[in-house]
């Protein structure tokens, strides 16, 4: 799939991403990195909101774990159990979240258990960034349930 491809994938299925900007702007198979606008994000002290950060780095760790089982073949589906995030300085810019997958043993024990047990669990960090530097960090663990 094409950047634009995942992008409208994500409009269509999860219509907030649409409300935020929100756009793919890096997948390179082990690694997403999603942007958005200051402006539709703002927040009464004119940084971005808190809820459109935390947003944006659920929604990147999400997109991460649905694209690397779906470029393994694997159809299934995926949803946010437990979210963190840490807010580090204020964001007065257009934003980024990037996230990675886990450490090769790591996602290898993850898509074992989701092999033999149909449902498994992965805990994704990803990294909030705007032109000034770091704006958060964000753990979040995902479940994903084989649906085919």
């Amino acid at each position: 799939m094409t950047l634009d491809e995942i992008t409208r994938y994500l409009h269509e299925h999860i219509p907030l991403t649409r409300h935020l900007g929100a756009t793919v702007l890096e997948w390179d198979g082990t690694s997403v990195r999603l942007g958005a606008p200051l402006a539709p994000n703002l927040n009464h002290r004119a940084t971005a909101f808190g809820g459109s950060l935390s947003a944006l780095a659920i929604l990147s760790g999400w997109a991460l774990v649905h694209l690397a089982l779906r470029e393994r073949g694997l159809d299934a589906r995926v949803v946010i159990q437990r979210t963190e995030l840490d807010f580090e300085e204020p964001v007065a810019g257009d934003f980024s979240a990037t996230s990675a997958l886990p450490p090769a043993r790591e996602w290898e024990r993850f898509l074992a258990t989701l092999s033999r047990h149909r449902r498994a669990r992965v805990t994704v960090s990803s990294t909030l960034s705007t032109t000034s530097g770091v704006g958060g960090e964000h753990r979040g663990t995902y479940v994903a349930v084989l649906t085919g």
